[in-house]
């Protein structure tokens, strides 16, 4: 369970605000919603990969101690999209979410075999 960055009590994972301490763990107060805060007072730019990269466009930065965008430069990003699936796997996985589709072309296939025979 993590702690809550302000008091270190631990909160529950869904939590948007600590209980003890009411210090906001979510942001906009959305469950789906992370926010980052600095830990020890520095401003979380400083280790951010965005504000390496000079791609962030967040108004309180180099400044911020609270950021929903905050990624951490020292973490590797894995991204799940870049793995590369075998034709099979992906041909399934399209029929998956095609069902209905798939289920149209079996009865027109099947229909034009009793057609022709």
């Amino acid at each position: 369970m993590p702690e809550c960055p302000r008091c270190k009590q631990t909160v529950d994972t869904q939590a948007i605000a600590c209980p003890r301490c009411r210090n906001p763990l979510k942001a906009f107060g959305h469950k789906g919603i992370p926010l980052h805060q600095a830990v020890d007072g520095e401003p979380l730019c400083l280790t951010c990969l965005y504000h390496e990269d000079d791609s962030c466009n967040y108004p309180k930065r180099p400044h911020a101690t609270d950021c929903t965008l905050y990624q951490n430069a020292s973490i590797p990003v894995i991204e799940d999209d870049v793995v590369v699936a075998s034709v099979g796997t992906r041909l399934s996985k399209w029929a998956q979410r095609n069902s209905t589709l798939v289920l149209f072309l079996g009865l027109i296939l099947i229909s034009l075999a009793i057609a022709l025979f």
